[in-house]
């Protein structure tokens, strides 16, 4: 049984949001987003919260119910608040810095690296190690940044590569003589 799918999501001060049969809509300061429910999940708003039930006892329709409780609670947060993921640079010449709203990338190659967010997410460098990006979506905002740290990921020795800031590198032991 789910813990996280038992609690109702409440709906956030300034944030309107509506059931339409499997359809959730969210309308908020910063946006609007929404998230058609699976049918194996019945969803009713009640009480200013929306609540999210699975419709069987299968195993796929209760595998569906937390997600479907998250997904809704993340298009919440994210119309009332955004979303915002930071990224660290490591490493001797690596750097970022803003082409107007591309992002360009010095990590080592023989040319620069543009990245062109799409849609929705800003990018910002406030340090030439350090990238942040927001959006409303978070789906799409961890998408850019996984996107983006693909192109030199973290390596275990010396730690260079581009990393999640919450993110900690296990580091590994050298060569010995």
């Amino acid at each position: 049984m789910s813990r996280i799918g038992k609690k109702p999501v409440p709906v956030p001060a300034g944030v309107q949001a509506t059931v339409d049969g499997q359809k959730v809509s969210a309308k908020g300061p910063k946006g609007e987003l929404h998230f058609v429910v699976s049918d194996d999940v019945s969803v009713v708003m009640e009480n200013g919260a929306v609540a999210v039930q699975p419709r069987g006892a299968s195993k796929v329709a209760r595998s569906k119910w937390g997600m479907s409780r998250t997904m809704i609670s993340n298009i919440f947060n994210g119309v009332s608040k955004g979303v915002e993921r930071k990224l660290e640079i490591n490493g001797v010449g690596y750097k970022a810095a803003m082409q107007g709203r591309n992002v360009e990338l010095s990590l080592g190659f023989s040319h620069p690296v543009v990245y062109e967010p799409p849609v929705g997410v800003n990018i910002a460098c406030p340090k030439p190690t350090e990238i942040v990006i927001t959006g409303i979506d978070k789906q799409v905002v961890g998408q850019v940044a996984a996107e983006i740290r693909e192109y030199r990921g973290p390596e275990p020795y010396k730690g260079k590569g581009i990393k999640y800031a919450e993110e900690t590198i296990v580091r590994k032991e050298g060569k010995k003589k």
